[in-house]
Protein backbone atom coordinates (compact mmCIF):
# COMPACT_ATOMS: atom_id res chain seq x y z
CA UNK A 1 0.00 0.00 0.00
CA UNK A 2 1.55 3.35 -0.94
CA UNK A 3 2.48 5.73 1.85
CA UNK A 4 1.41 9.38 2.09
CA UNK A 5 4.31 10.59 -0.05
CA UNK A 6 3.84 8.07 -2.85
CA UNK A 7 1.44 10.16 -4.90
CA UNK A 8 2.50 13.71 -5.74
CA UNK A 9 -1.15 14.75 -5.87
CA UNK A 10 -1.50 13.84 -2.17
CA UNK A 11 1.63 15.52 -0.88
CA UNK A 12 3.28 17.62 -3.60
CA UNK A 13 6.15 20.02 -3.12
CA UNK A 14 5.13 23.01 -1.04
CA UNK A 15 3.55 25.74 -3.11
CA UNK A 16 5.05 29.23 -2.77
CA UNK A 17 2.93 31.42 -0.50
CA UNK A 18 1.26 34.40 -2.15
CA UNK A 19 0.02 37.76 -0.91
CA UNK A 20 -3.51 36.38 -0.85
CA UNK A 21 -2.34 33.43 1.24
CA UNK A 22 -0.70 35.83 3.70
CA UNK A 23 -3.88 37.87 3.90
CA UNK A 24 -5.98 34.75 4.53
CA UNK A 25 -3.53 33.40 7.11
CA UNK A 26 -3.58 36.73 8.92
CA UNK A 27 -7.35 36.54 9.03
CA UNK A 28 -7.12 33.16 10.76
CA UNK A 29 -5.18 34.84 13.57
CA UNK A 30 -7.80 37.58 13.75
CA UNK A 31 -10.59 35.02 13.76
CA UNK A 32 -8.89 33.07 16.56
CA UNK A 33 -8.62 36.23 18.65
CA UNK A 34 -12.21 37.33 18.07
CA UNK A 35 -13.70 33.82 18.26
CA UNK A 36 -11.70 31.60 20.65
CA UNK A 37 -14.20 28.78 20.13
CA UNK A 38 -13.20 28.73 16.46
CA UNK A 39 -9.55 28.78 17.55
CA UNK A 40 -10.08 25.61 19.59
CA UNK A 41 -11.95 23.92 16.75
CA UNK A 42 -9.09 24.77 14.38
CA UNK A 43 -6.49 23.59 16.89
CA UNK A 44 -4.63 26.89 16.94
CA UNK A 45 -3.13 27.77 20.30
CA UNK A 46 -3.13 30.86 22.48
CA UNK A 47 -6.82 31.33 23.27
CA UNK A 48 -7.73 28.19 25.23
CA UNK A 49 -8.75 30.20 28.31
CA UNK A 50 -11.07 32.57 26.46
CA UNK A 51 -14.58 32.66 25.01
CA UNK A 52 -16.06 34.98 22.36
CA UNK A 53 -17.70 38.33 23.02
CA UNK A 54 -21.33 37.71 22.06
CA UNK A 55 -22.46 41.28 22.78
CA UNK A 56 -23.49 43.57 19.90
CA UNK A 57 -20.03 45.15 20.15
CA UNK A 58 -18.38 41.75 19.72
CA UNK A 59 -20.44 41.00 16.63
CA UNK A 60 -19.60 44.43 15.23
CA UNK A 61 -15.88 43.85 15.74
CA UNK A 62 -16.03 40.57 13.84
CA UNK A 63 -17.99 42.21 11.02
CA UNK A 64 -15.43 45.02 10.83
CA UNK A 65 -12.64 42.46 10.52
CA UNK A 66 -14.43 40.76 7.62
CA UNK A 67 -14.96 44.10 5.86
CA UNK A 68 -11.30 45.02 6.33
CA UNK A 69 -10.16 41.75 4.78
CA UNK A 70 -12.42 42.18 1.76
CA UNK A 71 -11.09 45.71 1.19
CA UNK A 72 -7.52 44.39 1.30
CA UNK A 73 -8.42 41.54 -1.03
CA UNK A 74 -9.71 43.98 -3.65
CA UNK A 75 -6.17 45.33 -4.04
CA UNK A 76 -4.55 41.95 -4.77
CA UNK A 77 -4.27 39.89 -7.94
CA UNK A 78 -4.32 36.08 -7.79
CA UNK A 79 -0.89 34.57 -8.39
CA UNK A 80 -2.28 31.20 -9.55
CA UNK A 81 -5.40 29.05 -9.71
CA UNK A 82 -5.24 28.32 -5.98
CA UNK A 83 -5.30 32.05 -5.27
CA UNK A 84 -8.23 32.53 -7.64
CA UNK A 85 -10.29 29.99 -5.69
CA UNK A 86 -9.22 31.49 -2.36
CA UNK A 87 -10.33 34.96 -3.47
CA UNK A 88 -13.66 33.65 -4.73
CA UNK A 89 -14.37 31.73 -1.52
CA UNK A 90 -13.34 34.61 0.74
CA UNK A 91 -15.63 37.00 -1.09
CA UNK A 92 -18.52 34.54 -1.04
CA UNK A 93 -18.17 33.41 2.59
CA UNK A 94 -17.36 36.75 4.20
CA UNK A 95 -19.87 38.52 2.02
CA UNK A 96 -22.59 36.23 3.35
CA UNK A 97 -21.34 36.71 6.91
CA UNK A 98 -21.80 40.45 6.48
CA UNK A 99 -25.28 39.92 5.04
CA UNK A 100 -26.19 37.84 8.11
CA UNK A 101 -24.79 40.51 10.40
CA UNK A 102 -26.67 43.31 8.63
CA UNK A 103 -29.91 41.32 8.87
CA UNK A 104 -29.44 40.75 12.63
CA UNK A 105 -29.35 36.99 12.13
CA UNK A 106 -26.20 36.44 14.20
CA UNK A 107 -27.35 38.53 17.17
CA UNK A 108 -30.71 36.73 17.42
CA UNK A 109 -29.24 33.23 17.01
CA UNK A 110 -30.95 30.71 19.30
CA UNK A 111 -31.93 27.16 18.43
CA UNK A 112 -31.57 23.60 19.68
CA UNK A 113 -28.30 22.71 17.97
CA UNK A 114 -26.13 25.55 16.70
CA UNK A 115 -26.13 28.75 18.72
CA UNK A 116 -23.90 30.18 21.46
CA UNK A 117 -25.91 28.26 24.05
CA UNK A 118 -24.48 25.02 22.61
CA UNK A 119 -21.10 26.22 21.34
CA UNK A 120 -19.99 27.56 24.73
CA UNK A 121 -20.70 24.17 26.24
CA UNK A 122 -19.46 22.05 23.35
CA UNK A 123 -16.03 23.67 23.11
CA UNK A 124 -14.96 21.85 26.28
CA UNK A 125 -15.28 18.53 24.42
CA UNK A 126 -12.48 19.66 22.09
CA UNK A 127 -10.04 20.83 24.74
CA UNK A 128 -7.05 18.61 25.59
CA UNK A 129 -7.00 17.24 29.13
CA UNK A 130 -3.74 15.30 29.23
CA UNK A 131 -1.60 17.65 31.31
CA UNK A 132 -1.81 19.92 34.33
CA UNK A 133 -1.61 22.96 32.03
CA UNK A 134 -4.48 21.58 29.95
CA UNK A 135 -6.68 21.51 33.03
CA UNK A 136 -5.56 25.00 34.04
CA UNK A 137 -6.90 26.19 30.67
CA UNK A 138 -10.16 24.30 31.27
CA UNK A 139 -10.55 26.00 34.65
CA UNK A 140 -9.89 29.43 33.13
CA UNK A 141 -12.40 28.86 30.34
CA UNK A 142 -15.01 27.62 32.82
CA UNK A 143 -14.53 30.86 34.73
CA UNK A 144 -15.12 32.77 31.49
CA UNK A 145 -18.53 31.19 30.87
CA UNK A 146 -20.54 33.72 32.92
CA UNK A 147 -19.28 36.78 31.02
CA UNK A 148 -19.80 35.02 27.68
CA UNK A 149 -23.40 34.11 28.50
CA UNK A 150 -24.18 37.54 29.96
CA UNK A 151 -22.95 39.02 26.67
CA UNK A 152 -25.05 36.53 24.74
CA UNK A 153 -28.14 37.45 26.76
CA UNK A 154 -27.46 41.14 26.10
CA UNK A 155 -27.35 40.44 22.37
CA UNK A 156 -30.60 38.49 22.52
CA UNK A 157 -32.23 41.42 24.33
CA UNK A 158 -31.11 43.88 21.66
CA UNK A 159 -32.46 41.57 18.94
CA UNK A 160 -35.72 41.14 20.85
CA UNK A 161 -36.14 44.92 21.06
CA UNK A 162 -36.05 44.88 17.24
CA UNK A 163 -38.70 42.17 17.15
CA UNK A 164 -36.17 39.48 16.25
CA UNK A 165 -36.87 36.54 18.56
CA UNK A 166 -36.55 32.83 17.90
CA UNK A 167 -39.75 30.82 17.61
CA UNK A 168 -41.32 29.72 20.89
CA UNK A 169 -40.47 26.08 20.18
CA UNK A 170 -36.76 26.94 20.03
CA UNK A 171 -36.87 29.14 23.13
CA UNK A 172 -38.64 26.45 25.14
CA UNK A 173 -36.16 23.75 24.05
CA UNK A 174 -33.24 26.09 24.79
CA UNK A 175 -34.60 26.65 28.30
CA UNK A 176 -34.63 22.90 28.86
CA UNK A 177 -31.04 22.59 27.62
CA UNK A 178 -29.87 25.48 29.82
CA UNK A 179 -31.67 24.05 32.85
CA UNK A 180 -29.93 20.71 32.30
CA UNK A 181 -26.54 22.42 32.13
CA UNK A 182 -27.37 24.33 35.31
CA UNK A 183 -28.36 21.25 37.28
CA UNK A 184 -25.61 20.30 39.74
CA UNK A 185 -26.17 16.56 39.45
CA UNK A 186 -26.80 16.28 35.71
CA UNK A 187 -24.62 19.06 34.32
CA UNK A 188 -21.82 18.10 31.98
CA UNK A 189 -19.69 20.68 33.80
CA UNK A 190 -19.93 18.59 36.95
CA UNK A 191 -18.96 15.48 34.99
CA UNK A 192 -16.09 17.32 33.30
CA UNK A 193 -14.49 18.39 36.58
CA UNK A 194 -15.00 14.91 38.01
CA UNK A 195 -12.68 13.57 35.28
CA UNK A 196 -9.87 15.84 36.39
CA UNK A 197 -6.88 14.09 38.01
CA UNK A 198 -6.28 17.14 40.24
CA UNK A 199 -6.27 16.12 43.88
CA UNK A 200 -4.60 17.21 47.07
CA UNK A 201 -1.18 15.62 46.48
CA UNK A 202 0.54 18.98 46.07
CA UNK A 203 -0.38 22.58 46.69
CA UNK A 204 -0.48 23.10 42.93
CA UNK A 205 -3.00 20.26 42.54
CA UNK A 206 -5.11 21.60 45.38
CA UNK A 207 -5.26 25.04 43.78
CA UNK A 208 -6.25 23.52 40.43
CA UNK A 209 -8.95 21.38 42.02
CA UNK A 210 -10.39 24.45 43.72
CA UNK A 211 -10.28 26.48 40.50
CA UNK A 212 -12.02 23.71 38.55
CA UNK A 213 -14.76 23.34 41.16
CA UNK A 214 -15.33 27.10 41.25
CA UNK A 215 -15.32 27.30 37.47
CA UNK A 216 -17.85 24.48 37.10
CA UNK A 217 -20.11 26.09 39.71
CA UNK A 218 -19.85 29.44 37.93
CA UNK A 219 -20.68 27.85 34.57
CA UNK A 220 -23.71 26.08 36.04
CA UNK A 221 -24.98 29.30 37.62
CA UNK A 222 -24.44 31.15 34.34
CA UNK A 223 -26.57 28.67 32.44
CA UNK A 224 -29.21 28.93 35.16
CA UNK A 225 -29.19 32.71 34.74
CA UNK A 226 -29.47 32.31 30.95
CA UNK A 227 -32.44 29.98 31.41
CA UNK A 228 -34.09 32.65 33.58
CA UNK A 229 -33.55 35.29 30.88
CA UNK A 230 -35.01 33.02 28.22
CA UNK A 231 -37.93 32.08 30.44
CA UNK A 232 -38.83 35.56 31.69
CA UNK A 233 -37.84 37.83 28.79
CA UNK A 234 -37.82 35.89 25.50
CA UNK A 235 -40.49 33.23 25.98
CA UNK A 236 -43.33 35.77 26.52
CA UNK A 237 -42.55 37.54 23.22
CA UNK A 238 -41.47 34.53 21.14
CA UNK A 239 -43.64 33.98 18.04
CA UNK A 240 -45.54 30.72 17.84
CA UNK A 241 -44.96 30.42 14.09
CA UNK A 242 -42.03 28.13 13.25
CA UNK A 243 -41.51 29.17 9.63
CA UNK A 244 -39.05 32.00 8.99
CA UNK A 245 -40.44 33.17 5.63
CA UNK A 246 -38.93 33.32 2.17
CA UNK A 247 -36.54 36.27 2.62
CA UNK A 248 -34.74 34.87 5.65
CA UNK A 249 -34.79 31.37 4.20
CA UNK A 250 -33.21 32.42 0.91
CA UNK A 251 -30.31 34.03 2.80
CA UNK A 252 -29.69 31.00 5.01
CA UNK A 253 -30.00 28.67 2.01
CA UNK A 254 -27.18 30.55 0.27
CA UNK A 255 -25.12 30.40 3.47
CA UNK A 256 -25.48 26.64 3.79
CA UNK A 257 -25.14 25.75 0.10
CA UNK A 258 -22.71 28.31 -1.21
CA UNK A 259 -25.07 28.38 -4.16
CA UNK A 260 -28.34 29.97 -5.19
CA UNK A 261 -31.08 27.48 -5.99
CA UNK A 262 -34.69 27.78 -7.06
CA UNK A 263 -36.37 26.87 -3.77
CA UNK A 264 -39.73 26.07 -5.34
CA UNK A 265 -38.07 23.70 -7.82
CA UNK A 266 -35.98 22.23 -4.99
CA UNK A 267 -39.16 21.54 -3.01
CA UNK A 268 -40.70 19.62 -5.91
CA UNK A 269 -37.41 17.78 -6.49
CA UNK A 270 -37.36 16.73 -2.83
CA UNK A 271 -40.78 15.12 -3.16
CA UNK A 272 -39.73 13.38 -6.39
CA UNK A 273 -36.48 12.16 -4.84
CA UNK A 274 -38.43 10.86 -1.87
CA UNK A 275 -40.71 8.86 -4.16
CA UNK A 276 -37.70 7.36 -5.97
CA UNK A 277 -36.06 6.30 -2.70
CA UNK A 278 -39.31 4.80 -1.39
CA UNK A 279 -39.61 2.73 -4.56
CA UNK A 280 -36.04 1.49 -4.19
CA UNK A 281 -36.70 0.67 -0.54
CA UNK A 282 -39.59 -1.52 -1.64
CA UNK A 283 -37.34 -3.51 -3.93
CA UNK A 284 -34.74 -4.03 -1.20
CA UNK A 285 -37.41 -4.88 1.38
CA UNK A 286 -38.34 -7.87 -0.75
CA UNK A 287 -34.75 -9.10 -0.50
CA UNK A 288 -34.85 -8.79 3.30
CA UNK A 289 -38.27 -10.19 4.11
CA UNK A 290 -39.51 -11.91 0.96
CA UNK A 291 -41.54 -11.03 -2.11
CA UNK A 292 -44.33 -8.58 -1.36
CA UNK A 293 -42.90 -7.53 2.00
CA UNK A 294 -43.39 -3.93 3.02
CA UNK A 295 -40.57 -1.71 4.24
CA UNK A 296 -42.04 -1.84 7.75
CA UNK A 297 -41.99 -5.65 7.67
CA UNK A 298 -38.38 -5.64 6.48
CA UNK A 299 -37.45 -3.23 9.26
CA UNK A 300 -39.09 -5.52 11.80
CA UNK A 301 -37.08 -8.48 10.48
CA UNK A 302 -33.83 -6.52 10.72
CA UNK A 303 -34.60 -5.14 14.18
CA UNK A 304 -35.32 -8.66 15.43
CA UNK A 305 -32.00 -10.02 14.13
CA UNK A 306 -29.65 -10.42 17.13
CA UNK A 307 -26.63 -10.39 14.81
CA UNK A 308 -27.47 -6.78 13.93
CA UNK A 309 -28.12 -5.59 17.50
CA UNK A 310 -25.90 -3.42 19.69
CA UNK A 311 -26.69 -3.06 23.40
CA UNK A 312 -25.39 -0.01 25.21
CA UNK A 313 -23.41 3.00 24.11
CA UNK A 314 -20.06 1.29 24.68
CA UNK A 315 -20.98 -1.39 22.14
CA UNK A 316 -22.14 1.29 19.72
CA UNK A 317 -18.86 3.19 20.07
CA UNK A 318 -16.72 0.08 19.61
CA UNK A 319 -18.66 -1.02 16.54
CA UNK A 320 -18.48 2.44 14.96
CA UNK A 321 -14.72 2.53 15.57
CA UNK A 322 -14.20 -0.89 14.02
CA UNK A 323 -16.36 0.00 11.01
CA UNK A 324 -14.59 3.32 10.46
CA UNK A 325 -11.16 1.72 10.75
CA UNK A 326 -12.11 -1.02 8.30
CA UNK A 327 -13.29 1.52 5.72
CA UNK A 328 -9.96 3.33 5.94
CA UNK A 329 -8.01 0.09 5.44
CA UNK A 330 -10.13 -0.93 2.46
CA UNK A 331 -10.16 2.42 0.66
CA UNK A 332 -6.62 3.66 1.30
CA UNK A 333 -4.39 3.12 -1.72
CA UNK A 334 -7.23 1.85 -3.90
CA UNK A 335 -10.09 4.31 -4.33
CA UNK A 336 -8.45 7.13 -2.38
CA UNK A 337 -4.96 8.17 -1.41
CA UNK A 338 -5.22 8.72 2.34
CA UNK A 339 -2.24 10.40 4.08
CA UNK A 340 -0.99 8.63 7.19
CA UNK A 341 -2.25 11.21 9.75
CA UNK A 342 -5.71 11.00 8.19
CA UNK A 343 -5.85 7.25 8.77
CA UNK A 344 -6.71 7.84 12.43
CA UNK A 345 -10.24 8.67 13.56
CA UNK A 346 -11.80 8.47 17.03
CA UNK A 347 -15.41 7.44 17.59
CA UNK A 348 -16.87 8.82 20.81
CA UNK A 349 -20.14 9.03 22.71
CA UNK A 350 -20.80 12.70 23.42
CA UNK A 351 -21.44 13.81 27.02
CA UNK A 352 -24.63 15.56 25.88
CA UNK A 353 -27.93 13.83 25.09
CA UNK A 354 -29.53 15.89 22.33
CA UNK A 355 -29.65 13.21 19.64
CA UNK A 356 -27.17 14.74 17.22
CA UNK A 357 -24.43 12.90 15.32
CA UNK A 358 -21.53 15.04 14.23
CA UNK A 359 -17.86 15.19 13.24
CA UNK A 360 -15.17 17.49 14.63
CA UNK A 361 -12.04 18.22 12.64
CA UNK A 362 -8.52 17.36 13.76
CA UNK A 363 -6.25 20.05 15.15
CA UNK A 364 -3.82 21.68 12.76
CA UNK A 365 -0.99 19.40 13.92
CA UNK A 366 -3.20 16.25 14.20
CA UNK A 367 -2.42 15.93 17.92
CA UNK A 368 -6.20 15.88 18.26
CA UNK A 369 -7.57 13.49 15.64
CA UNK A 370 -10.77 13.86 13.69
CA UNK A 371 -13.66 12.59 15.81
CA UNK A 372 -17.10 11.13 15.19
CA UNK A 373 -19.48 11.99 18.04
CA UNK A 374 -22.84 10.48 18.89
CA UNK A 375 -25.07 12.41 21.29
CA UNK A 376 -27.46 9.68 22.42
CA UNK A 377 -30.89 10.81 23.75
CA UNK A 378 -31.83 9.78 27.29
CA UNK A 379 -33.23 6.28 27.51
CA UNK A 380 -31.91 5.11 24.13
CA UNK A 381 -29.78 2.05 24.84
CA UNK A 382 -30.29 -0.28 21.88
CA UNK A 383 -28.95 0.27 18.37
CA UNK A 384 -28.83 -1.65 15.12
CA UNK A 385 -25.87 -2.03 12.79
CA UNK A 386 -28.05 -2.10 9.67
CA UNK A 387 -29.12 1.51 10.32
CA UNK A 388 -25.73 2.83 11.30
CA UNK A 389 -23.18 1.40 8.85
CA UNK A 390 -23.99 4.15 6.39
CA UNK A 391 -23.58 6.69 9.23
CA UNK A 392 -20.03 5.46 9.82
CA UNK A 393 -19.25 6.06 6.15
CA UNK A 394 -20.96 9.46 6.22
CA UNK A 395 -19.06 10.75 9.26
CA UNK A 396 -15.83 8.82 8.66
CA UNK A 397 -14.28 7.66 5.38
CA UNK A 398 -15.01 8.47 2.60
CA UNK A 399 -17.28 11.09 4.20
CA UNK A 400 -16.45 13.95 6.54
CA UNK A 401 -13.22 12.57 7.95
CA UNK A 402 -11.58 12.00 4.60
CA UNK A 403 -12.86 15.30 3.27
CA UNK A 404 -12.02 17.51 6.26
CA UNK A 405 -8.92 15.86 7.68
CA UNK A 406 -7.32 15.66 4.25
CA UNK A 407 -7.96 19.38 3.81
CA UNK A 408 -6.29 20.06 7.16
CA UNK A 409 -3.33 17.98 5.94
CA UNK A 410 -2.89 20.06 2.78
CA UNK A 411 -0.62 22.71 4.30
CA UNK A 412 1.64 22.27 1.28
CA UNK A 413 -0.96 23.86 -1.04
CA UNK A 414 -3.77 25.52 0.93
CA UNK A 415 -3.49 28.49 3.26
CA UNK A 416 -4.62 28.18 6.86
CA UNK A 417 -8.01 29.82 6.28
CA UNK A 418 -8.95 27.31 3.60
CA UNK A 419 -7.54 24.36 5.58
CA UNK A 420 -8.89 25.16 9.01
CA UNK A 421 -11.56 27.85 8.98
CA UNK A 422 -13.67 27.54 5.85
CA UNK A 423 -16.67 25.21 6.04
CA UNK A 424 -19.67 25.13 3.70
CA UNK A 425 -22.45 22.79 4.78
CA UNK A 426 -23.72 21.99 1.28
CA UNK A 427 -20.20 21.07 0.18
CA UNK A 428 -19.42 19.02 3.28
CA UNK A 429 -22.77 17.38 3.95
CA UNK A 430 -23.39 16.99 0.24
CA UNK A 431 -20.10 15.15 -0.11
CA UNK A 432 -20.84 12.95 2.90
CA UNK A 433 -24.21 11.98 1.44
CA UNK A 434 -22.58 11.42 -1.94
CA UNK A 435 -20.04 9.23 -0.11
CA UNK A 436 -22.79 6.99 1.25
CA UNK A 437 -24.02 6.24 -2.27
CA UNK A 438 -20.45 5.83 -3.43
CA UNK A 439 -19.89 3.12 -0.83
CA UNK A 440 -23.01 1.36 -2.09
CA UNK A 441 -21.70 1.61 -5.65
CA UNK A 442 -18.34 0.18 -4.51
CA UNK A 443 -20.03 -2.85 -2.94
CA UNK A 444 -19.71 -1.97 0.74
CA UNK A 445 -23.48 -1.98 1.23
CA UNK A 446 -24.37 -5.09 -0.74
CA UNK A 447 -25.95 -6.70 2.31
CA UNK A 448 -29.68 -5.97 1.85
CA UNK A 449 -30.05 -4.86 5.46
CA UNK A 450 -27.17 -2.41 5.25
CA UNK A 451 -28.48 -1.12 1.93
CA UNK A 452 -31.93 -0.61 3.42
CA UNK A 453 -30.24 1.38 6.21
CA UNK A 454 -28.55 3.57 3.61
CA UNK A 455 -31.86 4.08 1.86
CA UNK A 456 -33.56 4.89 5.16
CA UNK A 457 -30.98 7.63 5.71
CA UNK A 458 -31.35 8.88 2.13
CA UNK A 459 -35.14 8.85 2.49
CA UNK A 460 -34.85 11.06 5.57
CA UNK A 461 -32.56 13.49 3.73
CA UNK A 462 -34.93 13.69 0.75
CA UNK A 463 -37.98 14.09 2.99
CA UNK A 464 -36.50 16.98 4.90
CA UNK A 465 -35.86 18.96 1.72
CA UNK A 466 -39.61 19.12 1.26
CA UNK A 467 -40.34 19.45 4.99
CA UNK A 468 -37.84 22.24 5.62
CA UNK A 469 -38.72 24.33 2.58
CA UNK A 470 -42.42 23.55 3.02
CA UNK A 471 -42.69 24.71 6.63
CA UNK A 472 -40.44 27.75 6.38
CA UNK A 473 -41.93 29.02 3.12
CA UNK A 474 -45.50 28.08 4.06
CA UNK A 475 -45.99 25.96 0.97
CA UNK A 476 -49.01 23.72 0.29
CA UNK A 477 -48.66 20.33 1.95
CA UNK A 478 -49.38 17.22 -0.17
CA UNK A 479 -52.84 15.80 0.44
CA UNK A 480 -51.26 12.51 1.53
CA UNK A 481 -49.78 14.29 4.52
CA UNK A 482 -52.73 16.43 5.51
CA UNK A 483 -53.14 19.03 2.78
CA UNK A 484 -53.47 22.70 3.56
CA UNK A 485 -50.32 24.60 4.53
CA UNK A 486 -47.25 22.97 6.05
CA UNK A 487 -46.87 23.37 9.83
CA UNK A 488 -45.02 21.58 12.65
CA UNK A 489 -47.79 19.04 13.25
CA UNK A 490 -47.92 17.97 9.60
CA UNK A 491 -44.12 17.99 9.52
CA UNK A 492 -44.05 15.52 12.43
CA UNK A 493 -46.46 13.12 10.74
CA UNK A 494 -44.45 13.41 7.52
CA UNK A 495 -41.11 12.92 9.27
CA UNK A 496 -42.18 9.99 11.44
CA UNK A 497 -43.74 8.37 8.39
CA UNK A 498 -40.50 8.58 6.43
CA UNK A 499 -37.80 7.56 8.92
CA UNK A 500 -37.31 4.32 10.85
CA UNK A 501 -35.76 6.03 13.88
CA UNK A 502 -36.51 6.16 17.59
CA UNK A 503 -38.94 8.90 18.58
CA UNK A 504 -36.31 10.69 20.70
CA UNK A 505 -34.03 11.08 17.70
CA UNK A 506 -36.86 12.26 15.45
CA UNK A 507 -38.22 14.80 17.95
CA UNK A 508 -34.79 16.40 18.11
CA UNK A 509 -34.48 16.25 14.32
CA UNK A 510 -37.74 18.11 13.81
CA UNK A 511 -36.80 20.81 16.33
CA UNK A 512 -33.46 21.13 14.54
CA UNK A 513 -35.10 21.68 11.14
CA UNK A 514 -37.56 24.20 12.49
CA UNK A 515 -34.85 26.21 14.23
CA UNK A 516 -32.03 26.00 11.68
CA UNK A 517 -33.63 26.99 8.36
CA UNK A 518 -31.92 25.77 5.21
CA UNK A 519 -29.33 23.55 6.89
CA UNK A 520 -31.07 20.18 6.62
CA UNK A 521 -31.77 20.45 2.86
CA UNK A 522 -28.08 21.23 2.25
CA UNK A 523 -27.36 17.48 2.54
CA UNK A 524 -29.53 16.24 -0.31
CA UNK A 525 -29.29 19.43 -2.38
CA UNK A 526 -25.53 19.40 -1.86
CA UNK A 527 -25.32 15.79 -3.01
CA UNK A 528 -27.45 16.69 -6.02
CA UNK A 529 -24.96 19.39 -7.03
CA UNK A 530 -21.97 17.12 -6.37
CA UNK A 531 -23.49 14.54 -8.71
CA UNK A 532 -24.22 17.19 -11.34
CA UNK A 533 -20.61 18.40 -11.17
CA UNK A 534 -19.32 14.82 -11.48
CA UNK A 535 -21.62 14.07 -14.40
CA UNK A 536 -20.53 17.27 -16.17
CA UNK A 537 -16.90 16.20 -15.79
CA UNK A 538 -17.75 12.74 -17.07
CA UNK A 539 -19.53 14.11 -20.13
CA UNK A 540 -16.67 16.52 -20.85
CA UNK A 541 -14.19 13.63 -20.75
CA UNK A 542 -16.32 11.56 -23.11
CA UNK A 543 -16.75 14.49 -25.50
CA UNK A 544 -12.96 14.80 -25.65
CA UNK A 545 -12.51 11.06 -26.16
CA UNK A 546 -10.84 10.68 -22.75
CA UNK A 547 -11.32 8.00 -20.10
CA UNK A 548 -13.09 9.41 -17.05
CA UNK A 549 -10.99 8.61 -13.97
CA UNK A 550 -13.39 8.74 -11.02
CA UNK A 551 -10.72 8.51 -8.26
CA UNK A 552 -8.80 11.31 -9.96
CA UNK A 553 -11.97 13.44 -10.08
CA UNK A 554 -12.57 12.84 -6.38
CA UNK A 555 -8.97 13.73 -5.55
CA UNK A 556 -9.08 16.93 -7.59
CA UNK A 557 -12.42 17.98 -6.09
CA UNK A 558 -11.42 17.26 -2.48
CA UNK A 559 -8.08 19.01 -2.95
CA UNK A 560 -10.02 22.28 -3.20
CA UNK A 561 -11.07 22.02 0.42
CA UNK A 562 -14.53 23.13 1.56
CA UNK A 563 -15.86 25.75 -0.85
CA UNK A 564 -19.27 27.03 -1.89
CA UNK A 565 -20.90 24.76 -4.42
CA UNK A 566 -21.00 27.47 -7.08
CA UNK A 567 -17.25 27.93 -6.60
CA UNK A 568 -16.77 24.15 -6.75
CA UNK A 569 -18.58 23.92 -10.07
CA UNK A 570 -16.61 26.81 -11.57
CA UNK A 571 -13.24 25.61 -10.29
CA UNK A 572 -13.68 22.09 -11.64
CA UNK A 573 -14.90 23.37 -15.00
CA UNK A 574 -11.83 25.60 -15.26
Amino acid sequence: MPGPDANPEVNPARRARSEIDSLADGYVSTLARLNPIAATAMGTGGHEHELPDFTPAGHAERADAARALLRSLDGLRPADDVDAVTAAVLRERLGLELELDAAGELLRELNVISSPLQSVRDVFDLMPTQSHDDWVAVAARLAAVPDALVGYADGLRVAAARGQVAAARQVEAAIRQADELADTEGSVFTALVARSPAGQATERDAVLATDLARGAAAARRAYGDLADVLRSELAPVAPRRDGVGRERYELWSRVFLGATVDLDEAYEWGLEELADVVAEQGRVAALVAGTGATVAEAVAVLDADPARALHGTAALRDWLQATADEAIRELAGTHFEIPEPVRRIECLIAPTHTGGIYYTQPSADFSRPGRMWWSVPPGVTNFTTWRERTTAYHEGVPGHHLQIAQTVYRADVLNDWRRLACWVSGHGEGWALYAERLMADLGFLDDPGDRLGMLDAQRLRAARVALDIGVHLGKPCPATWGGGTWNAEKAWDFLSGNAAMAEGFLRFELDRYLGWPGQAPSYALGRRIWREVRDEAMEAARADGRHFDLPAFHRRALDLGSVGLDVLRTALRD
